[in-house]
């Protein structure tokens, strides 16, 4: 498997080339390309005719990172996505997707590169704004009963909530993560917000955004801005496991019209 260095890391990296046109997936906080594939988030299974790249961002999955939160700022994980696709797909436009902090990550790098990408399918989209403060909070409590305790007195705390409803049938999952990078990415992301509401409206693409319901950490008030938001943009909102199972061919028919 080819790794991509960019600084302070080693990203792993996979293309699969069918032709046609270039997609970049990417995935969300503390998880990886294996772990949006069990929690059923790895929409490019449905893609087929396109040159599909993912990669597990720094510090996620087998990707390697260093113990500075800043690294994991989304801007900084912005950063890296230019960089690979400079790398793999230079002076092209792309279609890209990705859940949550994937989601951040391509709306960070749309704001400095807006003629990089062709359409985007965002999913669930984080926590942004007014209510990124009281996230970013849990992010620090959580990086310091790491520290203190352990990432199984984490886990063990995060084990009583409840899921939201379109996501009951998935697995129980661990982060991605090791150990002892878990508390640096958690702070990055409390350093973290996404860009300015002004620049976003910027972002001059076709843009799906996928949300679900009932998901404090995904709240659906962040998509609906987005959608406000955005000049070209479409909201669809999962209730149902059935209707996440549905998301596949969203991101076909994006790739597809947009391409």
């Amino acid at each position: 498997m080819p790794t991509f260095e960019v600084p302070g890391a080693e990203l792993a990296v996979a293309l699969s080339d069918e032709g046609g046109h270039p997609v970049v997936q990417l995935h969300g906080l503390t998880s990886s390309r294996a772990r949006d594939r069990v929690l059923n988030l790895d929409l490019g299974r449905g893609l087929s005719g396109t040159r599909l790249l993912r990669y597990d961002a720094r510090g996620h999955g087998r990707s390697t990172g260093r113990k500075v939160p800043e690294d994991y700022r989304w801007e900084n994980l912005a950063d890296d996505l230019l960089r690979v696709l400079d790398q793999w797909f230079p002076g092209e436009r792309v279609h890209g997707v990705g859940p949550s902090m994937g989601t951040a990550t391509l709306l960070h790098a749309a704001t400095i590169e807006p003629d990089r990408f062709i359409g985007l399918t965002l999913m669930v989209p984080p926590t942004a704004w007014e209510t990124r403060p009281d996230q970013a909070a849990i992010y620090r409590a959580a990086a310091a009963l790491i520290e203190a305790d352990g990432v199984e007195a984490f886990l063990a705390g995060t084990r009583g909530s409840t899921p939201p409803p379109a996501t009951v049938a998935a697995p129980e999952t661990w982060p991605d993560v090791a150990d002892a990078l878990l508390p640096s990415l958690l702070r990055g992301a409390a350093l973290s917000d996404l860009p300015a509401p002004e620049d976003i409206a910027r972002i001059d693409v076709p843009t799906t955004i996928l949300a679900w319901v009932d998901d404090p950490g995904h709240p659906l008030s962040t998509a609906e801005h987005l959608a406000q938001l955005l000049p070209h943009a479409t909201l669809t909102v999962a209730r149902t496991p059935g209707d996440v199972e549905g998301w596949p061919e969203v991101l076909r028919q994006d790739v597809e019209r947009h391409g």
